[in-house]
């Protein structure tokens, strides 16, 4: 984990803001008060580093035509193209450090890492 944090840091950003981004990049647009469930975040923590990416014009909210409680987050064409540059390079690096195992304990790996994560939460 720490290699992979090192990374993020490597491409000038937090690693709440990378796994933000990471997630728009392919959904492209979602609710704020979804964003916490997909990158395992508190609420305040998701609109401290959303207003931070906001800011750098990485992406942008968008009030829902349909529901006025609801705001999207969505990833702008500056923020598709920094994660068209690092976003394979951090795979890659991603996959590298887990060459030595296995697709099943890569899924198992995988698995238990998002349900330590959504537990820390609790």
């Amino acid at each position: 984990m720490d290699e992979a944090v090192r990374d993020m840091k490597r491409h000038g950003l937090a690693s709440a803001e990378f796994m933000i981004l990471e997630v728009l990049y392919h959904r492209t647009r979602i609710p704020l008060q979804q964003i916490g469930d997909k990158v395992l975040i508190t609420s305040g923590s998701i609109t401290y580093n959303i207003d931070k990416l906001e800011k750098r014009g990485l992406l942008k909210r968008i009030p829902s035509a349909d529901d006025r409680r609801v705001t999207y987050a969505e990833i702008t064409g500056a923020g598709r193209e920094l994660f068209d540059d690092i976003f394979p390079k951090h795979a890659s690096k991603l996959h590298g450090m887990m060459k030595g195992l296995s697709a099943e304990e890569k899924q198992t790996a995988t698995e238990l890492l998002k349900k330590l994560g959504r537990g820390a939460l609790s």
